[in-house]
């Protein structure tokens, strides 16, 4: 089976023109290193995704959430469609393995770089909306995007949400601590443990300390949850 048909399998639709879906795929670094024309790389899909994008999320929040004014609303809708979070959302469709990257792009991490699988998110969603319309693309976004949208909060948030539930219930200061770092300086890999006290709980691992302390942050929630509940 072809990466693109297994894609296909993956998100549940079928692409009826597939030269849609191979160029929501294709890097602009792919495309430069085999000198294809500019408008073959998945650029252009991506700006008329984010459009989409913007428009099902907003009238999903709109209608979720009636009593919400309209800050609260913008504020919920820019942790769902900001950069980490919509990398986040394509760890369920291993969207990485799928794309189409340049040489030097690959081997410096490009599969696992939040902006290119943010952006060939959204470059999928774009192809989406073109071979099969707006409703194609909403159920398409419900499902990966706006699915469990109380994980993806606790997530944009995690670091936050972490600070003032130590600050709140523990005794001992939250910290976070670099356990592994790797790479060379433009290609960088951390991991990342957050720590109560001296006890460390979630780990993240990220192309920046920063995004590693997000997802270390965001494990460690998890964890505590989980524990709360065992005891209760």
């Amino acid at each position: 089976m072809g990466l693109q048909k297994e894609f296909e399998e993956k998100i549940g639709y079928c692409f009826r023109d597939k030269r849609l879906l191979g160029q929501a795929l294709t890097h602009s670094s792919y495309a430069n290193e085999r000198h294809m024309a500019r408008h073959c790389n998945n650029e252009r899909l991506e700006f008329l995704g984010d459009a989409v994008l913007e428009i099902v999320s907003s009238e999903f929040l709109y209608r979720e959430r009636p009593h919400d004014s309209e800050g609260d609303l913008s504020r919920m809708r820019a942790s769902l469609v900001c950069e980490p979070t919509l990398a986040f959302c394509t760890k369920e469709l291993d969207l990485g393995k799928y794309l189409l990257l340049g040489r030097g792009e690959d081997q410096t991490g490009g599969r696992e770089r939040k902006s290119v699988l943010s952006d060939a998110l959204e470059a999928v969603i774009g192809a989406i909306y073109l071979d099969g319309g707006f409703a194609s693309a909403k159920e398409f976004i419900f499902r990966f995007v706006l699915n469990d949208i109380e994980h993806k909060q606790l997530f944009y948030d995690s670091k936050t949400i972490l600070q003032e539930l130590v600050q709140g219930e523990y005794d001992e200061g939250l910290s976070y601590r670099v356990v592994e770092e790797a790479g060379p300086d433009h290609d960088k890999r951390f991991v990342v443990e957050a720590c109560i006290g001296g006890t460390a709980y979630g780990r993240g691992v990220g192309r920046s300390k920063k995004s590693a302390e997000q997802e270390a942050a965001y494990h460690t929630l998890l964890q505590l949850r989980r524990q709360k509940g065992s005891e209760g």
